[in-house]
């Protein structure tokens, strides 16, 4: 038998090679920046036909229904940094609780702001306040499971915050963002699903929303627009009594 190939040969070898290379299954890209940084986002190399592996939160972190005493009308949003909680409410005395990552030492913000667009899959592009803090950080990523933005996004009024998902579970109930409010993504799509383009969000200052459990005592909630810094504290209103919430803090 000859030693050479025929060229009609080696030519249906070479597609084969080339088929069977572009049947490898895909994966989003890997990303790990900054680990010296906490609060920098993490990127996970994630089979795109899969989620993001579920991390079970602690009990009083997991999505729940809990009273609420407040005046705030059905569908506002109510953020409570120190204890790591958003309440939606619910109308008729109720709330549903989500447990949720919040602005690490330094990035904490309080005031209203307004849900002013959503998106689901979001693409994440870094402000560039965040770039000059960590210019390792890539300049654009593309919606899907590894992105930092998680599942869901709700932009809040027009500043560089949002409401959004993860693709690190583990930071829920954690202070360590700088200043976005994260969720699980099973939490931000239930969350998405139930709140519209104009919704009210309210974010309570930390050092008072401590107070609520210290001293149960009455709060005031901030009434000017929310910008990069604490707004004063204004007139008493919604959140009294031994808090407006129910449920073990």
């Amino acid at each position: 038998m000859s030693a050479k190939i025929s060229p009609r040969l080696y030519g249906a070898m070479l597609f084969v090679g080339v088929v069977t290379v572009a049947a490898a299954p895909a994966q989003a890209q890997s990303f790990r920046y900054g680990q010296s940084d906490p609060s920098a986002p993490v990127y996970q190399s994630v089979d795109t036909n899969d989620q993001i592996s579920p991390v079970a939160p602690r009990p009083e972190l997991q999505r729940q229904v809990v009273a609420y005493s407040g005046n705030e009308q059905a569908g506002t949003i109510i953020i409570d940094p120190a204890h790591t909680f958003l309440y939606l409410t619910l109308g008729s005395g109720k709330a549903m609780r989500y447990g949720i990552g919040v602005g690490r030492e330094g990035f904490e913000w309080s005031g209203v702001e307004r849900i002013t667009r959503k998106a689901e899959w979001p693409d994440w592009t870094p402000p560039p306040a965040m770039v000059a803090r960590q210019p390792y950080l890539p300049r654009w990523i593309g919606g899907g499971p590894g992105n930092p933005l998680g599942a869901r996004a709700m932009y809040l009024g027009h500043t560089d915050y949002r409401i959004h998902g993860t693709n690190d579970p583990s930071s829920i109930g954690k202070h360590m963002s700088s200043g976005c409010i994260r969720l699980r993504n099973e939490d931000v799509e239930d969350l998405y699903s139930r709140v519209g383009v104009g919704a009210k969000v309210i974010v309570l200052p930390v050092a008072h929303s401590r107070q609520i459990a210290a001293a149960q005592i009455d709060i005031s909630v901030p009434v000017a627009p929310a910008r990069h810094a604490v707004i004063p504290m204004m007139s008493q209103t919604a959140l009294s009594g031994t808090n407006a919430f129910g449920g073990v803090y």
